[in-house]
């Protein structure tokens, strides 16, 4: 579901601007709609983040088509088909409410690493608290920004209150020449469990 919503917001919204959107979670807002926070790349590269409202409106020219139909109040059937076609004229529509620049965010504040918090704050010339649907969601953002400001803006992202080792699991992992010579280990160490089982031949 959510790959698909990625796609449908990537072809309405930002594609005609020569945009990509990178990461988008869910977020709880006070305005009706449902509301998503999102991070994308411009085509000059610069990285942005932005809050954006979904609503159902009209397809184009569905008015006159709507316009055409003899709608009653009375009757099943005909009650049925005036709402299929009224719900077969919507579309969802994606607004832009607000943007930020990746580069003036100076400060990503989890406010408590401790709780299953999905509420956080991001620190710009002003302070805007965001409330994602999970606490999950909440880390899934933080890590893709953190990624791509390392990318695009060439510097480390700066994060309070947030555990660190959910934020980067590389840090708290083996790398990859680690676990070759561990993998190595295991194999010598296997070797010698079965030279000890061998029988020993007696003179």
């Amino acid at each position: 579901m959510s790959s698909l919503l990625k796609k449908e917001m990537q072809r309405m919204l930002f594609r005609p601007e020569g945009q990509k959107l990178q990461k988008f979670i869910e977020i709880h807002e006070a305005t009706p709609g449902r509301h998503f926070l999102c991070v994308y790349v411009t085509k000059t590269k610069e990285v942005q983040l932005c809050v954006v409202r979904s609503q159902k409106s009209l397809y184009p020219g569905s008015d006159k088509l709507l316009n055409s139909q003899k709608f009653q109040n009375s009757g099943s059937k005909k009650k049925l088909k005036s709402q299929f076609c009224l719900s077969s004229c919507l579309e969802d529509s994606y607004l832009r409410t607000e943007v930020w620049l990746l580069q003036d965010l100076t400060l990503l504040d989890g406010r408590d690493p401790d709780v299953d918090d999905p509420c956080f704050l991001m620190h710009f010339s002003t302070v805007r608290s965001v409330t994602a649907f999970s606490c999950g969601a909440k880390y899934c953002m933080a890590r893709a920004l953190v990624a791509l400001s390392d990318k695009h803006c060439g510097r480390p992202l700066t994060l309070v209150n947030y555990d660190l080792a959910y934020i980067s699991p590389s840090s708290v992992y083996l790398n990859r020449g680690d676990c070759v010579v561990l993998m190595q280990i295991c194999f010598y160490a296997a070797n010698l469990v079965c030279l000890s089982l061998c029988p020993v031949p007696l003179d």
